[in-house]
């Protein structure tokens, strides 16, 4: 993971945070379903987003380029038939 995903991750993270905090508030508050629903809504599209930084991140540094992460955090090489097959895996680990 880059520093910059790290970084990134954590601020969106943090504002994901408080974007369920205010859903619990909202509860609190007995304001409206549809209220609520928009707000969960951005929650989820937040969330998806943040996923798809990893799985861009994964791809690009694991798979595409040096190969897919070893037991110590370092890549390890893949042949092109492997890096397929991990391409495959991973698309649809994320889409769950």
């Amino acid at each position: 993971m880059t520093l910059e995903l790290k970084q990134e991750a954590t601020k969106r993270l943090a504002r994901i945070e408080g974007q369920v905090h205010g859903i619990q508030r909202m509860i609190d508050d007995g304001r409206t379903c549809g209220e609520i629903m928009q707000q969960i809504i951005a929650v989820k599209a937040a969330m998806e987003t943040l996923g798809i930084s990893f799985l861009s991140e994964h791809l690009q540094t694991c798979i595409l380029h040096e190969g897919l992460h070893g037991g110590d955090g370092s890549c390890v090489s893949l042949q092109p038939e492997q890096r397929t097959d991990e391409i495959k895996t991973t698309i649809r680990r994320f889409l769950k």
